[in-house]
């Protein structure tokens, strides 16, 4: 579509009730990110009050008409997806505004390949709309759904904004307080609001230090979590004219119940004694059992408590509405009746909503033939899906498994995958960081993480590095693997897989988003980059990833090199443009103060090598991290290395635990200090400075 075009969605789809608005973009740095948001407007072109601005600290309508799903990687940035249930509307909402905002003075200029798509919930892609003339805009309207009486139409907008977020959302009736960014995290760590009732903005509510009733009657203080910018909907004061084009802070707009990180303590008599569970996992035997136990506990949870089930099925075309779950069922097919391992129904205005649902546990990996009945099945009887359930985690242009459609049926059936890691995830989300409606329902989600965690539930989410490992890592060793060996991709693939559910394990327990980082030329396919990092693992025998941690103040790397079978934990730390060497090093060491003695820092200078040391030599002199020869500093890089795993599997030995040991120590000892340090500083004059700047060589 070009810029101010408009279509009908009824013209593009039978079933356009509810639609998936994708917001996607690319960097070459591989640094780019913004944030979406969704404004429901009446008639005048404002809205209703404040609850009717959608974006990441408030992701999700009571009624289901809106859900922010959040971020997937992309080939080379990163997708943020929206589920917009056009039929739960409120009637007096006439436009749906989806728009997305750059912070901390980034522009979207900076970004490639900005677009919006519009799909069905079949995941068929109806409609796309590129923007192409981004330059110092940090906010962007990318496109509006409207009604025309009983239809929706969306209209191609790409609209900019200087102004930022605050620029956007007062246009329509919001206003956006960003001073708050300078808040401590003390301030924000228990500040919750109240969901209302969808007409108006609910009052904001602050708990400082209020505690939240659990099932058995007790109370437990809410966990301190790290603050998180976001706009602030309350009327209280205009913004500025011109306000800088940062992530604005949020008083969240939604009064829910977490669960604390620590658990109390305990009543038991001794360390033997094992707490009452609902989910009992430690009989299971077989992994037949495991498969029944795991799909059962999972569908009675998503029925029980609606923000997870719709969280995890919004994303696939499901509306918000009543949901019933069964599981065993059995469905003819020719001769033999089939037994998906549970089906899934939603229910929505007289409207049925169905999926079936093939679970695997443990190494089983999934079937063609068997996903291929299924999909066969849901054709014939008229349901929407098929849904499956492994360790494996999917990648794009890598399919699980290879199914065929019969184009000739009007009926659509869509294939869609879940992961167990990513059903963790989506649990954490809600009970650490965003809250479920009543503690009861906070406590299931509780049981079923813990369920999920155990381990015999089979549930542990991506756990081995397939059979090319082995083979690879000997060729690496030998010097006889080749580029172009198919292995190696299996490798990479693999390896693709174990960052991904890294990120979603270390994002749901940090409440923050984490998602890979790809730097790959515009153009750049999923298959041909995976093919260019395999020659490099053949060439020079590592594996390397980058992950971005919302609020860490760099991108993680983690290497492992398979010849010395060392894995390579870092981040470069910038040093401020025109400032002393000698401060900003002794300030490193303050910020470093609790971090690990055989933390490596090397000091980057262009155009050579500087001086490196670990933390424990530095600490008594920071000057030794310094030039000799007054080279210009551009930054430090801090490192932390540990010994490889070697199996392929997730033993303690292994390589994938290793990963995931060596990943949580470098951002629990090292990002989460720099972080803490660094906000810290925003709240506190910086020093004067302790010395005369070292002096430039001559020429220079």
């Amino acid at each position: 579509m070009t810029k101010g075009a408009n279509v009908g969605l009824a013209d593009l789809s039978d079933d356009a009730g509810t639609v998936i608005a994708s917001l996607s973009w690319s960097s070459t740095a591989g640094d780019g990110d913004a944030d979406v948001s969704v404004l429901l407007l009446d008639a005048g072109g404002k809205v209703r009050g404040d609850a009717d601005f959608f974006y990441y600290n408030n992701p999700s309508a009571a009624d289901g008409s809106v859900q922010l799903l959040g971020k997937t990687p992309t080939d080379g940035g990163s997708e943020d997806r929206i589920s917009l249930d056009l039929t739960a509307v409120p009637e007096d909402v006439e436009r749906l505004v989806v728009a997305a905002s750059r912070y901390g003075g980034s522009r979207f200029g900076d970004l490639d390949d900005l677009r919006m798509t519009v799909a069905d919930r079949s995941g068929e892609v109806l409609l796309g709309f590129s923007i192409g003339d981004a330059s110092v805009e940090s906010a962007f309207i990318f496109g509006e759904l409207y009604r025309r009486g009983t239809e929706w139409k969306y209209r191609a907008v790409g609209q900019g904004y200087e102004t930022g977020l605050a620029g956007l959302a007062t246009d329509f009736g919001i206003d956006v307080d960003d001073e708050g960014e300078n808040e401590s995290a003390d301030e924000a760590a228990h500040t919750v609001a109240d969901p209302g009732d969808g007409e108006g903005a609910a009052p904001a509510v602050e708990f400082a230090g209020a505690a939240q009733p659990l099932p058995d009657g007790s109370a437990q203080p809410l966990p301190a979590v790290p603050a998180q910018p976001g706009p602030k909907t309350s009327a209280v004061e205009e913004p500025p004219a011109a306000p800088a084009p940062k992530r604005p802070r949020a008083r969240t707009a939604k009064k829910k119940v977490t669960l604390p990180a620590v658990a109390t303590k305990s009543l038991a008599e001794n360390d033997s004694w094992r707490a009452a569970r609902l989910f009992p996992a430690s009989n299971l035997k077989s992994d037949k059992e495991r498969e029944v136990r795991a799909t059962s506990v999972l569908l009675s949870v998503m029925a029980q408590v609606p923000e997870f089930g719709r969280r995890l099925t919004a994303a696939f075309g499901a509306p918000a509405g009543r949901m019933q779950t069964f599981t065993e069922v059995s469905l003819p097919h020719g001769e033999t009746p089939k037994r998906p391992d549970g089906v899934i129904r939603v229910e929505r205005a007289g409207k049925l909503w169905t999926a079936l649902v093939e679970t695997k546990t443990n190494g089983n990996a999934l079937k063609s033939e068997q996903v291929q009945n299924y999909m066969d099945i849901a054709a014939r009887r008229g349901y929407e899906a098929v849904i499956t359930l492994s360790n494996d985690v999917a990648l794009e242009g890598s399919p699980l498994v290879e199914v065929k459609t019969d184009g000739r049926r009007k009926h659509k059936v869509a294939l869609w995958h879940l992961s167990w890691a990513e059903v963790a995830h989506q649990a954490q989300m809600l009970i650490r960081h965003e809250g479920v409606g009543n503690a009861a329902h906070a406590w299931l989600l509780q049981e079923l993480l813990h369920y999920l965690q155990h381990e015999n539930s089979g549930c542990h989410g991506f756990q081995n590095m397939g059979p090319s490992w082995v083979p690879v890592r000997n060729g690496i060793d030998e010097e006889t693997l080749s580029q172009g060996d198919p292995r190696a991709v299996e490798v990479v693939e693999s390896w693709e897989r174990l960052i991904r559910q890294v990120c979603l394990r270390i994002g749901g327990e940090l409440g923050q988003k984490a998602l890979p980082v790809q730097r790959t030329p515009r153009g750049t396919t999923a298959l041909s980059r995976r093919a260019a990092h395999a020659d490099r693992l053949c060439e020079e025998g590592r594996l390397a990833a980058e992950l971005r941690v919302d609020g860490s103040p760099g991108t993680i790397t983690i290497v492992a090199d398979l010849r010395t079978g060392k894995l390579r934990t870092s981040v470069e730390i910038p040093v401020p443009e025109g400032g002393y060497p000698l401060t900003s090093a002794k300030r490193l060491m303050r910020q470093l103060a609790e971090a690990p003695a055989d933390l490596h820092v090397e000091t980057l200078v262009e155009g050579q090598n500087g001086p490196r040391g670990t933390l424990e030599r530095l600490r008594p002199e920071p000057g030794d991290v310094l030039p000799r020869d007054g080279s210009r500093i551009t930054g430090f890089r801090l490192s932390l290395f540990k010994s490889m795993g070697a199996t392929r599997g997730n033993a303690e030995t292994g390589f994938i635990r290793s990963v995931d040991n060596a990943v949580d120590r470098f951002h629990s000892h090292v990002i989460a200090h720099l972080a803490q340090a660094e906000r810290r500083t925003r709240r506190t004059p910086a020093p004067e400075p302790e010395s005369t700047p070292v002096p430039a060589p001559a020429g220079a």
